[in-house]
């Protein structure tokens, strides 16, 4: 697997500590100073064209071409090339992406994963796919930025890429179902309708339910099947998160009719985590990028340690699931810190009257499995199997990190 989130992770654990401001993550500038961000095309100040350029993971002031249609990133030497905007910029997805101008296809890396797209004549259908492919162009940034693979499965690996089906009921039903299977991830678009979706989060009694959220989990079951199943890291797979063998019916069954058990918060992430060992990998696969995306994106903007001033009980090295990695502080300190962000924010949401940022505390369970999680995206086959640790006493409810 890449180095990428390697370099990733240390340029995260050095800014986060550091007096300096970082100028990085989802922090943009156009030319002319004033602050852009990851879904502009134009700026708001000098109205100079954007573009976001996935492969240099960086949104950029754009000089047209010599020829029509055609955009030269400002500041890149002539030998750096050209480039079009998506085929989708002027469609209801909005898509603010680029294409190299040698590139055959007329899509971005983002847009030509979507196998099926909603009937666009219909005006709550382009709302939400404007909503929808914010979401999708932002987990597809983020994976490209840790260096995992994307490609489509549609018309550049068929057999191990990965597809996306945008789909809406049809009056009358039958409902659609998101949910992956084999590389194709199917969306039903009506998440894209806030007061639809809060119902939905209401009436299933989850904490948090958006859009990112989906697709964060939806990606994970994708990552399972790409990274896990069949290599050196199934069997230990087997042993944190439980055997996926399971009969998966009847344990989706056995939580919609029984419930998840007393004691999921000391083991899962979520009550949902608890249904099965695919379930749990997909939940924890998301809050692993939760916590990537949004410390980038904090420290992007000048949210540093140093300027939180708070105490918090935090993770250890015996937390971890491989302790001994030689990453192992880096990721820790990087633990800690989103443990100090999501404490000060979820404060700062309810002084708003607003639910909490991040509703949900890490028991150390999860700490490890996040830890292997991020050694898996790392290629660290030796770890796979870690060096047993000594025997800790139970340090009880105050355990649980978070706010």
């Amino acid at each position: 697997m890449s180095s990428s989130i390697g370099s990733r992770l240390k340029q995260l654990s050095d800014s986060w500590w550091s007096p300096d401001r970082p100028r990085r993550g989802r922090a943009y500038r156009c030319d002319c100073g004033r602050t852009s961000f990851f879904r502009h095309s134009r700026c708001s100040a000098c109205h100079a064209p954007l573009g976001y350029d996935p492969l240099q993971g960086e949104s950029r002031t754009l000089i047209a071409g010599a020829v029509a249609g055609t955009w030269r990133l400002s500041g890149s030497a002539e030998s750096s090339g050209s480039y079009r905007r998506c085929l989708n910029f002027d469609s209801p997805a909005r898509c603010n992406w680029l294409v190299k101008d040698e590139d055959p296809s007329p899509t971005c890396i983002s847009c030509r994963l979507n196998r099926t797209v909603p009937d666009l004549e219909d005006a709550d259908n382009r709302r939400y796919l404007w909503a929808i492919e914010k979401a999708k162009r932002r987990l597809v940034s983020q994976l490209l930025a840790v260096g995992l693979p994307v490609r489509s499965k549609v018309d550049e690996d068929p057999a191990r890429g990965v597809a996306f089906d945008l789909l809406r009921s049809p009056p009358g039903g039958p409902v659609v179902m998101t949910g992956h299977a084999s590389g194709l991830i199917t969306l039903n678009i009506e998440e894209a309708d806030d007061a639809r979706r809060e119902k939905i989060r209401q009436d299933l009694r989850e904490p948090y339910r958006t859009l990112v959220g989906h697709f964060r989990h939806e990606i994970g079951h994708y990552y399972w099947d790409r990274l896990v199943a069949d290599t050196v890291w199934h069997e230990p797979f087997r042993a944190l998160f439980g055997d996926e063998r399971a009969d998966y019916a009847a344990a989706l069954r056995a939580n919609y009719e029984k419930g998840p058990p007393a004691d999921w918060p000391s083991r899962h992430i979520s009550s949902y985590a608890s249904t099965h060992p695919w379930e749990d990998w997909a939940e924890s696969w998301a809050h692993y990028l939760h916590l990537l995306d949004s410390l980038d994106t904090a420290i992007g903007f000048g949210f540093t340690g140093r300027k939180i001033k708070i105490e918090v009980e935090r993770f250890t090295l015996a937390d971890l699931y491989a302790p001994h990695h030689p990453g192992a502080r880096r990721f820790l300190s990087l633990v800690n810190a989103w443990v100090l962000l999501t404490t000060v924010v979820n404060e700062l949401s309810r002084s708003m009257g607003q639910p909490e940022f991040y509703p949900f505390r890490m028991p150390p369970a999860v700490l490890r499995k996040l830890h292997f999680i991020h050694l898996v995206v790392r290629g660290q086959e030796a770890y796979a199997v870690p060096v047993k640790r000594k025997a800790r006493r139970n340090r009880g409810p105050a355990a649980q990190r978070g706010s």
